[in-house]
């Protein structure tokens, strides 16, 4: 029997300087990072992108990224891309961050950051918790989930409020052109991200305005689950609440 030919599907990025980090096994933010990068090197942006990075567990990017970064304050990072992308015009800014950085720390910096139609484009990393502090409850975390400190009866509206659809939200603010939601839990749906992802560059690129893209991760260490158990849970627990789709486009 004669021997199949082998095709390599997969190599790791030329713009990600080692494969060494410090995130959990089973994490999806890696992956998420992989497709940005795969993206920022097809578009021939990498040596004039600014990557504007929150604060979360993918503070761990920074090192291994052949771009420059600007690391913010917490919830800070659409306002820095704004000063950034505002005396550096000709640069691709794009900025990285978590739920609990965006929409519990900094909701009125990426809600005001899309109302003026800031010329830069917002990625954040869902996984509905605080990942890098222990894994309490964010303002993304859905009904029913179980945090540490929503463990006895997991997020319930009536004392912990519902949770915010930040995607949502932007789509209805006048300011923004293009908001779109993926996850990272099957191959189809990182395909699918890495779709918006790159119509959310495009938008940049052509001076459209302002994009967002929502990023479903993985995060089996706080959501008490195994790893391979993950991708389950995002569409158990996640998609109902946070569909994949387009939102809004030009």
């Amino acid at each position: 029997m004669s021997t199949p030919e082998l095709k390599k599907v997969s190599a790791k990025p030329d713009l990600l300087l080692s494969t060494h980090h410090s995130l959990c096994p089973g994490c999806g933010e890696p992956l998420a990072l992989r497709v940005i990068l795969e993206l920022l090197a097809e578009l021939g942006v990498a040596e004039r992108t600014i990557c504007v990075c929150g604060i979360g567990c993918y503070t761990a990017f920074p090192g291994i990224i052949d771009v420059d970064v600007l690391q913010a304050l917490h919830g800070r990072a659409p306002s820095v891309a704004t000063g950034a992308k505002r005396v550096l015009p000709d640069r691709f800014v794009f900025t990285l961050q978590g739920d609990g950085d965006m929409v519990s720390e900094g909701l009125q910096e990426i809600i005001h950051s899309a109302a003026r139609g800031e010329k830069f484009t917002a990625v954040l990393l869902n996984n509905g918790v605080f990942g890098e502090t222990g894994g309490h409850m964010t303002s993304t975390s859905v009904l029913g989930q179980r945090t540490k400190t929503t463990m006895d009866t997991g997020r319930v509206a009536e004392k912990h409020g519902y949770p915010i659809k930040i995607a949502d939200l932007i789509a209805q603010v006048d300011g923004s052109t293009y908001v779109a939601r993926g996850a990272m839990h099957t191959p189809a749906a990182i395909a699918w991200t890495k779709r918006i992802l790159g119509e959310a560059f495009r938008v940049q690129l052509e001076g459209e305005g302002f994009s967002f893209v929502e990023v479903l991760t993985m995060c089996p260490t706080d959501w008490y689950v195994e790893p391979s158990e993950t991708p389950d849970w995002i569409e158990r627990n996640f998609t109902g609440t946070y569909p994949l789709k387009i939102l809004k486009h030009p």
